[in-house]
């Protein structure tokens, strides 16, 4: 009978993996780079691949047979031979509850040489230290902390000339061990060494230059400083929880190139630190409604809205290997056409939505396609009113486009989701985000309801269209929240464009109630989303049970029969 490293061995095979409670219950590890030299595993050629590095047991992943060492060569019918890290982790998170691999197997002796347990130093690289990239990070200083009757001396670490945090030589030693276990192949810098009796001033700056050298050399490895283990010492802190309502400074950027410095909470909420700006700004109350902070995602060239109990502090230091001064941006937050030319007579208001515009039309969130030259002109002569008004039908204006995603919809390939104030739309792209000729168009008097799934990572709406049977979507994607956040926001918008009444202390109300998003008339927080009422809908198309079956984006071969 043959042993089970033979039988695992004999070539690729194929394995679904249903996510449970504990998620798919494994880690996976490997280069960040693409491509490499072919090597040989079980007498076949192959380019570099992700592995299992960890399974956990009794979990999904160990029922449906993957274990340690296990390399990944298919991902939901995607070939990852070859890719980063980075892909193959996207593949997994954005499938949805039902993963589909084909791994090869190696010998249980092999998969424990590829990842080194704590106590051994190990040979093999798994990981690619040659891509590097300076980081301007400092420690201009240390401080004296007397708490709890104990003394030490924390030193404070800045980034770009902003402080993420404050560590006290310990966590250095720790942080040290943590990252060799980590990367056992890599050759660590030495910290500047223990010294048993109190320092003296001169001996403390010493092991404060010492300290900031380490730092320096380690983070310049891209693989390292944007492991977990280092994105957590540099986004914690050796302050008790009494620290934790200390002031801290963060910047926020303005549309356009200008920036913000606000002092304060470490804790504060997204609302707090929204209503501390617009009040040092002294933004006119008109506009209070229709503005919001976002996180950069520089990657992605996307802006997430914040949520109202998020802690932007926290974003602002985890984000600590921008190449921007802050990924912190306050944006218009705003899809109604009506509203914004109302709000246009306001010169505040004119200057920042202008000022936004250009900066979108430049970053190409926002696409004027054959009006180019007419807004350079427009630009050119300093016309904000007309420009805005030019700019107000073309792709991306008022509108909210999320980054390429996965659907259950979609049998093979990705959507790209796009909100605004008259429709939501679908439209088909390939896994890397090529654009396909298939849409679908959703009316907001078709959308019936919608909701969040965070177990997976997924965003759902149900709709019935004309005729047809009531039906449900499911999106996986990172920005479900966010997603969320639109729908409801447009909603409400249009339902107080219906409004005979609109009142500016409403909008204040409906500011303080939830971040800026306006909710009226069963538009909440909790449970189920529905929408605001509508005029009736046909007795023809009553909304049954929904079905199982979804919206179907045809694969290339059914649009060829």
């Amino acid at each position: 009978m043959a042993s089970e490293d033979e039988s695992l061995a004999s070539g690729p095979r194929v394995v679904t993996i249903t996510k449970s409670e504990t998620g798919f219950g494994f880690n996976v590890r490997g280069q960040v780079t693409e491509g490499g030299q072919l090597k040989s595993i079980n007498g076949e050629l192959y380019a570099p691949m992700q592995h299992v590095s960890a399974v956990l047991a009794g979990g999904a992943a160990e029922k449906a047979g993957i274990r340690k060492g296990d390399r990944i060569l298919n991902v939901n019918n995607i070939n990852v031979e070859g890719a980063t890290h980075k892909k193959v982790v996207d593949l997994i998170k954005s499938g949805g509850p039902e993963l589909i691999l084909m791994i090869v197997s190696v010998p249980r002796q092999q998969a424990e040489h590829l990842d080194p347990s704590d106590e051994s130093s190990g040979s093999c690289s798994y990981y690619d230290y040659t891509e590097k990239r300076a980081l301007p990070i400092s420690l201009p200083d240390y401080k004296h902390v007397d708490r709890h009757n104990e003394k030490f001396i924390v030193y404070n670490i800045y980034l770009a000339g902003r402080q993420l945090c404050s560590h006290r030589y310990s966590e250095f030693v720790q942080l040290h061990n943590a990252l060799k276990r980590e990367f056992p192949d890599f050759q660590f810098p030495k910290l500047p060494g223990k010294w048993p009796f109190a320092l003296s001033d001169q001996q403390l700056d010493a092991r404060r230059r010492g300290l900031e050298n380490y730092l320096d050399r380690v983070t310049a490895v891209r693989v390292i400083a944007e492991n977990d283990i280092m994105q957590q010492f540099l986004s914690s802190d050796a302050t008790d929880t009494e620290e934790q309502a200390a002031d801290v400074d963060i910047r926020i950027s303005l549309p356009g190139q200008s920036t913000v410095t606000l002092t304060i909470k470490r804790t504060a909420s997204t609302s707090e630190v929204l209503e501390q700006l617009l009040e040092k700004l002294q933004l006119h109350s008109d506009m209070l409604c229709y503005v919001a902070l976002y996180e950069n995602m520089e990657d992605q060239n996307f802006d997430r809205k914040l949520h109202q109990n998020e802690q932007p502090h926290s974003i602002y230091v985890q984000n600590y290997t921008a190449l921007s001064s802050t990924c912190l941006v306050l944006k218009k937050w705003l899809f109604s056409a009506q509203r914004e030319s109302n709000l246009l007579s306001n010169e505040q208001a004119l200057e920042m939505f202008y000022v936004q515009a250009v900066a979108d039309v430049a970053s190409h969130k926002v696409k004027p396609k054959d009006k180019s030259t007419e807004l350079q002109q427009l630009h050119d002569s300093d016309d904000k009113l007309k420009y805005l008004k030019t700019l107000s039908d073309c792709y991306g204006y008022r509108e909210v486009i999320f980054p390429h995603c996965g659907c259950d919809a979609r049998k093979e390939g990705h959507v790209i989701a796009t909100i605004s104030y008259s429709c939501f739309e679908l439209q088909a792209c390939s896994d890397d985000g090529l654009l396909d000729s298939q849409v679908h168009t959703f009316s907001w008097s078709e959308i019936q309801s919608w909701d969040t799934d965070p177990e997976y990572i997924s965003f759902s709406f149900t709709y019935s269209k004309p005729g047809k049977r009531q039906r449900t979507v499911q999106i996986f994607t990172s920005y479900y929240t966010y997603m969320f956040e639109c729908f409801e926001r447009v909603t409400a918008e249009q339902e107080l464009d219906r409004s005979p009444f609109d009142r500016p202390d409403r909008l204040a109300m409906c500011r303080n109630d939830s971040n800026v998003v306006l909710r009226t008339n069963g538009v909440g927080l909790n449970g189920d989303r529905k929408k605001p009422d509508l005029p009736p809908r046909p007795s023809s198309v009553a909304s049954p049970e929904p079905e199982e079956n979804e919206i179907e984006f045809p694969t290339q071969q059914q649009q060829q029969q």
